[in-house]
């Protein structure tokens, strides 16, 4: 059976991880002692619209002790703890492991293949609300989930293949894709567009759409993030955009992004990930990108009021 290592067990490797180990396939959480005396108590607690489960003890490794190589790492850190992390699990990846990343943005590609070299590295992305409550339980805000992941080159491979296999067990979504770094462009267009957008005016994109200049502005945010993403060679597919502007323009919409709620409980954000990366291919390309620049000035103030 493959074995399948979830780097951490919070929001993201915590649901898809723990619905792969509820369906009996062999997943490894590499988690911090706090977390693993944590899983130890009270076991891998899931709630959600599609099902609650409490695993007891699921099978966990610190950092210390890991020496076993595994065949998947699924890595679903954020950004600013991305080195962290590829010291932690580094000593898993052996000559056939498959890693697949589901971070926001590209930059952490590069990362990986520098560090790993781009053979083991697979493009991935996931799709639902999910959160750590008070109590340290896993909780899906919404029903809508997916995973998306593939070899970059677009290739259906032997190894995508034994992946999807086993994500399949977990009932979450998942896809083998053919298109997986044009679908993670598409993402981060989405997911830059709500989060600049969100977090500079500090509010839901119904209360920025229901005031004047609103709709303009978050469309703008929405036409500079395309057109980088067209200047990369990933245009944004017609139907992707249409599902994009009616999310973004639906009256009334509570949407915000994660980086918004993280900037309202003080906590760090994926600036330079998320928004300086789409500035620095803007500039290379000569794409003018004004808007995107504010949003970033506003996010770098915040880290230097966070200290």
């Amino acid at each position: 059976m493959m074995r399948i290592l979830v780097v951490g067990a919070g929001a993201i490797g915590g649901y898809f991880g723990g619905r792969m180990l509820a369906a009996g396939r062999d997943v490894t959480f590499l988690v911090r002692p706090r977390r693993a005396a944590e899983l130890a108590d009270a076991g891998l607690v899931i709630k959600s619209p599609n099902g609650d489960v409490t695993l007891k003890n699921p099978p966990t490794v610190q950092a210390d002790k890991l020496s076993e190589k595994f065949d998947a790492v699924l890595l679903s850190c954020k950004a600013f703890d991305l080195d962290d992390a590829i010291r932690s699990f580094a000593p898993a990846v052996g000559a056939q492991t498959s890693i697949v990343p589901l971070l926001n943005g590209m930059r952490h590609l590069d990362v990986l293949d520098r560090k790993f070299g781009q053979e083991h590295v697979l493009g991935g992305l996931c799709a639902i609300a999910v959160t750590l409550n008070e109590h340290r339980e896993v909780v899906q805000l919404a029903p809508m989930q997916s995973l998306n992941f593939g070899e970059r080159d677009g290739k259906m491979s032997d190894r995508v293949r034994a992946i999807a296999e086993m994500m399949a067990s977990g009932q979450f979504g998942s896809v083998a894709s053919e298109h997986v770094v044009q679908e993670m462009w598409e993402k981060w267009v989405f997911l830059a567009s709500l989060a600049a957008s969100t977090s500079l005016m500090r509010t839901s994109l119904g209360n920025i759409l229901a005031s004047p200049g609103g709709q303009d502005f978050v469309l703008g945010m929405l036409d500079e993030c395309s057109a980088v993403a067209t200047a990369e060679g990933y245009a944004p597919r017609a139907p992707f955009l249409e599902r994009t502007r009616g999310m973004l323009t639906a009256e009334g919409s509570q949407l915000t992004a994660s980086m918004f709620r993280d900037i309202k409980a003080g906590a760090p954000v994926e600036a330079d990930h998320v928004i300086g990366d789409l500035i620095a291919r803007g500039d290379a390309a000569k794409v003018p990108v004004p808007k995107l620049r504010i949003a970033y000035t506003h996010l770098k103030a915040y880290e230097k009021q966070r200290g």
